[in-house]
């Protein structure tokens, strides 16, 4: 629980550094902003839709919410809120560059945290683990595929891609590899035999 719930906190934080970045949306926020263009809906009502939408494509994935389903909806967006009350606005490239960079480490750190918990991934963290179970590839190629897939779909309907953008879409997917690595628990219903221990063709962690 202490673990899950230090991820989601520090993914709200990561969240707020990345916006305080100024340098590029994170890619469903780019699709998020390309279908409020379209559709004339607010950013909230549009998140809100495709957060649905997506708990639906769990289901051909065989992906089960859980705690961290319904925490990861409810803390991240408080989190943020806050961390931006208090956080601010940095001024020039020298700063705003390590604030992107120290937002996207972070996202990656919390990522590893709150799912390797084992309390069930966020709705779009969900795709990710739900494709990986299905397709046995590693998360790492997964998530970049995910991505790169909602970017591109958010840039063609008109969302704004800067270079923050680009560089999370690339380093996401490893990050969150890396730290599932390092924060693995051991499974239920083995204990002391830890996720990162094992070398199945479809580990949650496989390289």
């Amino acid at each position: 629980m202490t673990q899950l719930y230090a991820g989601l906190v520090l993914y709200g934080v990561s969240c707020a550094l990345i916006l305080r970045g100024g340098l590029g949306l994170e890619p469903w926020n780019v699709l998020h902003q390309g279908l409020s263009e379209r559709t004339g809906l607010s950013m909230g009502v549009v998140m809100t839709a495709v957060g649905a939408l997506v708990l639906l494509l769990w289901i051909p994935v065989r992906q089960r919410p859980g705690l961290g389903t319904v925490s990861n909806v409810v803390v991240i967006g408080f989190v943020m809120d806050g961390a931006l009350m208090v956080l601010p606005e940095p001024e020039g490239l020298a700063v705003r560059i390590p604030v992107m960079v120290a937002g996207i480490v972070l996202n990656g750190v919390a990522t590893g945290l709150y799912i390797a918990a084992r309390f069930g991934p966020g709705p779009r963290d969900g795709i990710m683990t739900g494709l990986h179970r299905a397709t046995g590839l590693s998360i790492r190629l997964v998530r970049t595929i995910v991505e790169v897939t909602v970017v591109t779909t958010g840039f063609l309907l008109g969302g704004t891609v800067g270079v923050g953008t680009i560089a999370y879409t690339l380093a996401i997917g490893p990050l969150a590899q890396f730290f599932l690595r390092i924060f693995a628990v051991p499974e239920p219903d083995a204990p002391g035999r830890v996720v990162a221990g094992g070398t199945p063709g479809r580990v949650i962690l496989r390289r």
